[in-house]
């Protein structure tokens, strides 16, 4: 299990240069915006605009904080994202643009290289236990603080820490007060 803490993310900006990013994490490590297979970053959005382009890459959006934001499309349809929002889905090649509801929001990004991997994002509340995976799952803090295993080999998670675990960590028991996102990355099958 690799425990990362929010107050390590690498800050940098965003592909289009709209505003700022913190990546969590990367495969392959450092790769770059064009050669990563996936991708887990938090973005604040403080104006409204459109979503930085990454053909071939789907991405999945979670409001971590502030009031949310409304997706327009393409096809004229309207999304709004909040905070009890589910994780929201889409292309990350496809013409999106935000409008903020209130003020700036701060959102996770999920984002697989659609030929190579597709990933999952689901919403769970501890206490439950990780009892399969598929390639490699991330446990993502939503707030408070989140025990991953138990006795002294056990990890504590904080607001926007996360935890990148493998098959081996498994069966895993996570604790705790508050909701957390389990991401699941899977090779896409031929």
């Amino acid at each position: 299990m690799q425990v990362l803490k929010a107050d390590d993310y690498k800050r940098m900006p965003w592909k289009n240069g709209g505003g700022q990013t913190a990546e969590i994490a990367v495969y392959p490590p450092d790769a770059g915006l064009s050669g990563f297979d996936w991708r887990l970053s938090m973005a604040t959005v403080a104006s409204d605009g459109p979503f930085s382009s990454f053909p071939g890459v789907d991405r999945t959006l979670t409001i971590l904080s502030g009031a949310g934001m409304i997706l327009h499309g393409q096809d004229g349809q309207d999304i709004t994202l909040t905070r009890r929002s589910p994780p929201f889905s889409f292309a990350a090649d496809e013409p999106i643009s935000a409008v903020l509801v209130d003020a700036a929001v701060v959102d996770l990004n999920v984002m697989t290289r659609r030929d190579r991997l597709s990933h999952r994002v689901e919403r769970k509340k501890p206490p439950f236990t990780l009892e399969q995976m598929q390639d490699v799952s991330v446990v993502f803090c939503l707030g408070g603080t989140t025990t991953l295993g138990c006795g002294p080999s056990a990890a504590r998670l904080q607001s926007f820490d996360c935890a990148i675990l493998s098959a081996a960590d498994l069966p895993m028991k996570l604790d705790g007060s508050h909701e957390v996102l389990v991401i699941e990355f899977a090779e896409t099958s031929a």
